[in-house]
């Protein structure tokens, strides 16, 4: 039997590693010396450059800027509603054309800041050698501290002198005058320069764009770096160099983010660096420096490269060189088998002429305009502007929307609807027509408006003040017993359109006291959501989690909602295995309060695709007829319902429009709290103008569904059952004036699920329900009298590991009659002897004891609101518990009172978001308290990494014998303070507190351990 630390020596000392890298590895000297770092001159005509590689004036207000001044990624708000950029009649930069995928259910998001300890940007240049063999030769590389380099940086690679470590530039540009078919031609011979010079010795790359004039435009370099990274694997020689990248057109953090994921190991964004040198120089940085500015640029980039990386769960940059963690949403065949082979692209799209055309536009924007024009161009990118980029909600949509709602008048409606059909194409839906079809008149038997009404997501009536739809995110604030059980139905967060794999922050001016009330913090202090979801890291995750909301509130339906990417047809087939009620896909244009601009833009694809994924997945799996399939992002109209219904969503969900209703004006302020019209804000002065009334959305969800009737009757059915899932129903559209679309393929959208037409199209059954008779049921059935006459009761249970989520229906149903404030104190005793499945007393509520004899899994208290649980091992055990785990991980997520007491260890992530719940162990793995809001948790023993982070409340009170705890917190959240407290025989660093030797005396009483009982002196 060998031991973990035994083997990870015999392995470690097989070769003189240590000695390799010390001898081998070669740093820069801009890493051993910053002061050394230096700005480059400004250009002369730094406009014309910038305007060559299609910077707009938001490229320099909405990210260069905050990213220095704020030293953070560039946030907005209220999504995306502009088109992508195939559909655009704008041109767009490459790297607009891919989208960032994301971990969903399948493997969890990394915190990239709380969790920063678990990441790596270090990388390494140079020839990279077999992993077949171990050599001196394979540590024989540079390591760089980041993949993006400083101008000073490159030119220190440039003159180091060693031989082991070539280094060749590449010219990425091509002729003018060669027009469009010019950039495949130096493309081809780019890719043979690299070849050769790799053939005599050549170690490192530099795919460089600095020679663009008036005679040389650039080659995009996502486009340079896939097809050169291609290229050589197709030759077998990509071992052999490493790539850079000298870039004029990389200023985004997902620019950098695609050109590593393609085979750059390092960047050199140059002309941002000019931009922030020129910029510096006019003052807009107040007090920094220029090279001051440019490190904090480059600190923010990096803090965006890793949180891309993060949201597919890769802690190390070197993983994700290379992945192709993306994909291309319009990007032809020829373009994706060339530069980036293995991509997703289901729409097809542009090609190789289309890319050269739109890098033209740009450059002669730049060199044949005045030399004097220093202005660049107002591009309405992320918010509406005359002449500039389309959007969805323009001003003449939502004014006309504002006139209907106040009324209600079907010719107002007529005129909103006109407004909307009569925009530019922003998504895929716009692109796609009804077939004709023999109309019917609208009074035989259509159905109702007031019927369709109900499959949009939203209140029978205004009268209820508590919402229908309760949503369990990975934040779980307030998810308490009474939260639960008032639903009709548990919307499961995974993801949101805005935002995918990320996480989120209010900030601490936006948590008022009723905020801080409803989320069990405290007033003015931040509260931060892990990335979705902190506890899932597999499907069968997830299905744990349905089935504890299900027993929680047997009554209610559990949705889980997913954004749409490539693949997620495959997620929501598991989804409805794992006896999901509801599965909603969103698309990318999700609205919020607050989200990363680069998010909001570059991540998640449209819904019309993972609806239609989704639909064909589910009727393949023969799942179809289970589940209700709902669809959500950007619709604003009766016809966007009906082309919803034909793709496969039955129920259809409003967000921003909505919003809009009531009075939103698309300001897009609402991470500023600075909404002018009140909707957006907690500032008491801007409520104050708030105009809006429930009557107004309900005057648009019947004005949706009259016209969604009045389609239903000129397509010649009656109601939407009739259609939903029947793309065939649907044709492209020819639109002349947007070349782009006419090279997209839509038949990704357009084939039915079933041509048979014998597999159900949508959901045939209420619920879908697993068969299965719980613990609960049982012990609820003793307790009948209890709970209704309050009267104390004393239950005995064997219990097994599939005895999973033991107490949560117990806890709803004295929810239903007594809402959180539950029973007296230990009114309902509840002995168990054995081993607990996952979950155990998960939303325990006051009034309830569980006392555990044996061991638990993981998820022990998960939502605990009140009450006891104890966990102990039997008296017969021979181990002494502090040394051993008794149990699993995930305990006390989202807890938010009661009391837990465990005679031994716990796993990983211990009391993850709780605000207010009071526990004791005996030690616990890496992220202790993570998140934590408030609460009392006392560690007596040892903890892994990480603790608390995150943590802005409560108090933890840690037992650091060894000395070692310094070394284990996150010093970014937590305060340390040290106390005394004497022990039988010395004394020893812990607070004795009242409330701490209260809870030192349970769990003496509770705890059998001899060397925990010969620890503790209690003095009265």
């Amino acid at each position: 039997m060998l031991k973990n630390s035994e083997i990870k020596h015999n392995v470690a000392t097989q070769k003189p590693y240590a000695e390799w890298v010390q001898k081998g590895t070669v740093t820069l000297p801009t890493e051993k010396n910053e002061a050394c770092a230096t700005t480059d001159a400004v250009p002369e005509q730094l406009a014309t450059y910038q305007k060559a590689f299609g910077y707009m004036t938001e490229d320099v207000e909405r990210f260069i800027k905050p990213m220095v001044t704020e030293a953070k990624e560039a946030v907005g708000s209220m999504g995306d509603d502009t088109p992508p950029a195939v559909i655009s009649r704008h041109p767009r930069l490459l790297y607009s054309y891919f989208k960032q995928r994301f971990a969903q259910v399948t493997n969890p998001p990394i915190d990239s800041i709380r969790e920063r300890l678990v990441m790596s940007l270090t990388t390494h240049l140079g020839q990279q050698q077999s992993l077949l063999t171990e050599t001196p030769e394979h540590a024989r590389l540079i390591r760089l501290p980041s993949p993006i380099l400083t101008n000073t940086d490159l030119q220190a690679l440039r003159e180091l002198n060693i031989p082991d470590f070539r280094i060749a530039t590449l010219s990425a540009c091509f002729p003018v005058a060669s027009g469009k078919q010019g950039l495949e031609e130096a493309l081809e011979t780019l890719c043979q320069r690299a070849f050769e010079a790799i053939d005599t010795g050549t170690t490192i790359l530099v795919l460089s764009d600095k020679e663009v004039s008036p005679d040389l435009a650039p080659i995009p370099m996502a486009l340079a770096v896939g097809a050169v990274h291609h290229h050589l694997i197709r030759k077998e020689k990509r071992m052999q160099a490493s790539l850079i990248a000298e870039t004029g057109d990389a200023r985004e953090e997902h620019h950098f983010a695609v050109l590593l994921g393609y085979g750059a190991a390092a960047i050199n964004p140059y002309l941002a660096f000019s931009t922030i040198v020129q910029l510096a120089e006019e003052g807009e940085f107040a007090e920094l420096t220029a090279p001051e500015a440019i490190e904090t640029y480059k600190e923010t980039i990096e803090k965006g490269v890793l949180k891309i990386m993060a949201k597919m769960g890769i802690s190390a940059v070197s993983s994700y060189h290379g992945a192709q963690i993306f994909e291309a949403l319009g990007i032809n065949a020829t373009v994706i088998d060339k530069c980036f082979t293995g991509t997703t692209s289901r729409l097809s799209g542009i090609g190789f002429a289309e890319i050269a055309a739109e890098t033209l536009h740009f450059h002669t924007k730049a060199f044949s305009g005045s030399e004097g024009d220093t202005s660049l161009e107002e591009a309405g990118y992320f918010r509406f502007r005359r002449n500039g980029e389309f959007h969805a909600y323009n001003p003449t949509v939502f004014k006309s929307l504002h006139r209907f709602v106040k009324d209600g008048k079907p010719e107002d409606y007529e005129k909103y609807a006109a407004a909307v059909e009569s925009g530019e194409p922003s998504s895929l839906r716009d692109l796609l027509a009804f077939k004709p079809s023999t109309p019917i008149p609208i009074e035989e038997g259509v159905e109702k408006a007031v019927k369709t009404a109900q499959r949009f997501k939203r209140q029978p009536n205004g009268d209820l003040a508590s919402s229908a739809i309760k949503q369990v995110a990975s934040g779980r604030f307030g998810v308490t017993p009474t939260y639960l059980i008032s639903a009709k139905e548990l919307e499961i967060k995974m993801a949101q359109g805005s935002k995918p794999g990320e996480g989120g922050q209010i900030p601490g001016h936006k948590v008022t006291a009723e905020i801080a009330a409803l989320r069990h913090s405290v007033p003015g202090v931040p509260l931060i959501s892990p990335p979705p979801h902190h506890d899932i890291y597999s499907i069968e995750d997830l299905a744990q989690l349905i089935y504890d909301l299900k027993q929680a509130n047997p009554r209610a339906k559990v949705a889980v909602k997913l954004v749409s990417e490539f693949l997620v047809g495959t997620i929501a087939s598991g989804v409805a295995k794992g006896y999901a009620d509801v599965i909603q896909i969103s698309g990318h244009e999700g609205g919020t309060g607050a989200s990363p601009l680069s998010s909001i833009k570059n991540a998640g694809t449209p819904w019309e695709l993972g609806l239609a994924e989704t639909q064909r997945a589910l009727v393949t799996n023969e799942l179809r007829d289970r589940v209700v399939l709902r669809a959500d992002g950007g619709m604003r109209s009766g016809r966007d319902i009906v082309i919803a219904a034909m793709l496969g969503a039955e129920e259809y969900g409003f967000g921003t429009i909505a919003m809009v209703a009531t009075g939103c004006v698309m300001a897009r302020q609402c991470h500023l709290n600075t909404c002018p019209v009140g909707i957006a804000t907690q500032d008491p002065a801007l409520r104050a103008k708030y105009l809006g009334t429930p009557e107004m959305v309900v005057n648009f969800m019947l004005g949706v569904a009259n016209e969604v009737r009045a389609i239903l009757a000129n397509l010649g059915h009656r109601c939407l059952n009739d259609i939903i899932g029947c793309p065939e129903l649907l044709q492209p559209v020819d639109l002349a004036d947007y070349p782009k679309t006419g090279t997209l393929d839509l038949s990704e959208i357009l084939t039915p699920a079933d041509p048979t037409g014998t597999q159900p199209r949508y959901h045939l059954q209420d619920r879908n329900n697993r068969n299965d008779i719980s613990l609960d049921d049982q012990i609820l059935e003793d307790a009948k009298e209890a709970i209704s006459q309050q009267t104390s009761i004393q239950l005995s249970y064997p219990i097994r590991n599939t005895h999973r989520t033991v107490g949560a229906k117990l806890s709803g149903e004295i929810a239903m009659h007594y809402g959180d404030a539950g029973l007296p104190d230990r009114t309902i005793q509840c002995d168990f002897r054995g081993s607990a499945g996952q979950s155990f007393g998960a939303f325990c509520i006051s009034g309830v004891q569980f006392v555990l004899t044996g061991e638990a899994n993981d998820y022990v208290g998960k939502g605990m609101a009140g009450g006891e649980i104890i966990i102990k091992p039997a008296p017969t055990a021979q181990f002494s518990t502090y040394e051993n785990t008794i149990i699993g991980n995930t305990v006390l997520y989202g807890a938010t009172g009661g009391t837990l007491y465990a005679a031994g260890r716990a796993g990983e992530r211990f009391c993850v978001r709780n605000s207010g719940a009071t526990a004791v162990v005996e030690g616990v793995g890496d992220h202790g308290c993570e998140y934590m809001t408030a609460g009392t948790v006392v560690i007596l023993g040892e903890t892994g990494r990480n603790f608390g982070a995150g943590m802005t409340g409560g108090t933890a009170y840690v037992l650091d014998e060894k000395q070692q705890f310094e070394k284990k917190y996150n010093s970014d959240w937590v305060k340390l303070e040290k106390f005394s407290v004497f022990f039988r025989d010395r004394e020893s660093d812990f607070k004795p507190l009242c409330f701490t030797g209260a809870l030192f005396r349970s769990f003496y009483d509770i705890n059998d351990d001899t060397v925990f009982r010969t620890l503790i002196r209690f003095d009265n």
